[in-house]
C-alpha cells in the first residue's frame, strides 16, 4: 500500500495534527509506504497563477510548477485528506492544492473529438479517506450542504477507481469539544483507518475485503 496523506492546518498543536498522527500510525503499523504532504509546513502556494491558468491544458507542461505533488498523486494507491472545515468548506490552501495538482492528464481527461465529457484519470487510487473537524453541528453542516465533504467524496472520489473503499469522519462542535470527546474521536479515527486499510484485493473494478 502506498498512501499519500494531504494535511492542511496552520498549527502543529491542533487537534487535526492529532488526527494526522493516528492516521499515519495506523498506516505504518499496516506496513504501508507513507508520504505526508503538510501544506502549511511546506508553504504550499494555493494560487493558480495567470501563467498556470493560461497553460492549464498544455499537457504535460502544466505539471511542471507542481511536479512533486503530481508525482505523489501518481505514486499513491491510497489518498487521505486531514483538514479543518472552515465556512463549511475546504481551507483555501487545500482547495488551491486541488486546483493546481489535480490537472488534466493527471487526475482527469478532457473532452475530445470522441468523448464529450471529462473522464476520470486516477483509477489507480483504490482507497479514499477524509477526516475533518467542524465548528458547526452535524445538522447545520448538512443544512448548508457540507460543500467541503462533497468536493472530496463526490468530486475527487469520482476520479478514483470505481468500487473504491471510502471512509469519512468529522468531529463536529469543535469549539465546545472536551478531552473525552476528542479522545473518543481519535479512537473512531483508528477504527475508520482499520476499515480503510483492510485486506483489499482488486477484482475487476471493485475493491473487496
Amino acid at each position: 500500500m502506498r498512501a499519500l496523506v494531504v494535511y492542511c492546518h496552520p498549527s502543529p498543536k491542533s487537534f487535526n495534527a492529532a488526527v494526522r498522527d493516528v492516521v499515519i500510525a495506523r498506516l505504518q503499523a499496516a506496513g504501508a509506504e507513507v508520504r505526508l504532504s503538510d501544506l502549511y509546513a511546506r508553504g504550499f502556494d494555493p494560487r493558480l497563477t495567470p501563467d498556470e491558468w493560461a497553460g492549464y491544458l498544455d499537457c504535460p507542461a502544466n505539471q511542471t510548477p507542481v511536479s512533486e505533488d503530481v508525482a505523489d498523486i501518481l505514486w499513491c494507491d491510497t489518498l487521505i485528506f486531514v483538514y479543518p472545515t472552515w465556512w463549511y468548506g475546504l481551507p483555501a490552501m487545500l482547495k488551491g492544492w486541488l486546483d493546481r495538482v489535480l490537472l488534466p492528464d493527471v487526475a482527469f481527461l478532457m473532452p475530445d473529438g470522441v468523448n464529450k465529457v471529462i473522464r476520470p484519470g486516477l483509477h489507480h487510487v483504490t482507497r479514499l479517506g477524509v477526516f475533518t473537524t467542524c465548528g458547526a453541528s452535524w445538522w447545520l453542516t448538512r443544512l448548508v450542504g457540507a460543500p467541503g465533504r462533497r468536493t472530496l467524496l463526490r468530486g475527487v472520489g469520482y476520479l478514483l477507481r470505481p468500487g473504491k473503499r471510502v471512509v469519512f469522519a468529522a468531529h463536529y462542535l469543535m469549539d465546545s469539544s472536551t478531552p473525552d470527546s476528542r479522545a473518543r474521536h481519535l479512537d473512531r479515527i483508528g477504527v475508520k483507518m482499520d476499515r480503510l486499510i483492510g485486506k483489499a484485493t482488486v477484482q475487476g473494478d471493485e475493491v473487496r475485503a
